[in-house]
């Protein structure tokens, strides 16, 4: 009796298998294929071309002459001097500049080594110093609230920003170039007709892309941050980014399957930003800025931070005027 029980088992099983797999039961719905989402990063937007031109105000490395390092009681470099630590805006997404190791948790990179650098002449003391992160948008209103002392996060000179605050000399010179896929057929600037280009909120890298003579003019997506315009670029929701070379480069350490392409669009040079008004920070700093040149430092920061970009043409020439 108990062979033909088991017998029935088994039929009974299996038949309840081969209805589940046939989708018998109408009480199971049956699976959809799914489109993968792919949200544009948070507050991207596209931007408009500025009704304005760009401003012209000579020599954009010029600044103030250095100092030697001695503070009036009342002066601002002494205030900080007194608080006992320096306040510093930096970034914490762009590799080889300002990026936050995950190994460590600590931020590294050239700007952040030039920071403690300035911490080191005014202290004696490199670590003396508060990083705090801030978005390419954020990096003028920082100054003119006195959120930070300074900010030193790939900072490029331009008329409009010397409106509202002031620069150190220049310490790094970069071009604009373009990254793309390699396989995506874009190569120059004449490929990006009717392209979508991403770029920071905030970067000037925008005004060039529109100042482009193509024959569609390409869409231009804002987003906060350039590994933003990373992923933006990696699921395809733009064909190309386009800002400085060694920010570029960054980004393509990071993916295999990009590559930076194209002759130079312009020119951007790095400085450190400070509140207008503040004559003896900008020529604290550009008293640091000078040693790092003249003693080798900048070299040996260029050497440990950017080597990957190849040799370096070393630092920009001061100037100064005042």
């Amino acid at each position: 009796m108990r062979r033909p029980r088991m017998v029935r088992a088994l039929i009974v099983l299996a038949a309840t298998a081969l209805l589940a797999g046939c989708g018998a039961d109408a009480a199971v719905p049956s699976s959809l294929p799914v489109t993968p989402v792919r949200p544009l990063p948070p507050d991207a937007k596209t931007l408009q071309p500025s009704a304005t031109p760009a401003e012209q105000c000579g020599d954009l490395t010029d600044s103030l002459t250095p100092s030697s390092g001695a503070f009036a009681a009342d002066s601002t470099m002494a205030k900080i001097k007194a608080k006992g630590r320096l306040t510093v805006g930096v970034d914490q997404n762009t590799y080889l500049f300002g990026f936050r190791d995950p190994a460590t948790g600590q931020l590294e990179g050239f700007d952040i080594d030039l920071a403690r650098e300035i911490a080191r002449d005014l202290f004696g003391d490199p670590n003396r110093i508060e990083l705090r992160s801030v978005s390419t948008a954020e990096r003028v209103p920082a100054l003119t609230d006195h959120r930070v002392d300074m900010v030193v996060r790939t900072f490029s000179v331009t008329c409009e920003r010397r409106r509202d605050i002031a620069f150190s000399g220049a310490y790094f010179t970069a071009a604009q170039r373009i990254l793309a896929a390699k396989n995506s057929g874009i190569r120059s600037a004449a490929d990006l007709s009717g392209k979508r280009v991403c770029v920071t909120v905030g970067a000037d890298s925008a005004d060039r892309l529109f100042a482009l003579r193509l024959a569609r003019q390409p869409t231009v997506l804002g987003v906060t941050n350039w590994t933003d315009c990373l992923v933006a670029l990696q699921q395809g929701q733009v064909d190309a980014v386009s800002t400085d070379e060694p920010i570029l480069a960054g980004l393509a350490a990071q993916d295999g399957n990009l590559q930076v392409v194209g002759d130079p669009l312009g020119y951007e040079y790095y400085a450190v930003g400070l509140p207008h008004g503040e004559d003896d920070m900008v020529r604290f700093v550009n008293g640091v800025l000078d040693r790092i040149r003249t003693d080798g430092t900048w070299q040996r920061l260029y050497n440990s931070s950017l080597g990957s970009l190849g040799p370096s043409t070393g630092p920009p020439a001061a100037h100064y005027s005042g």
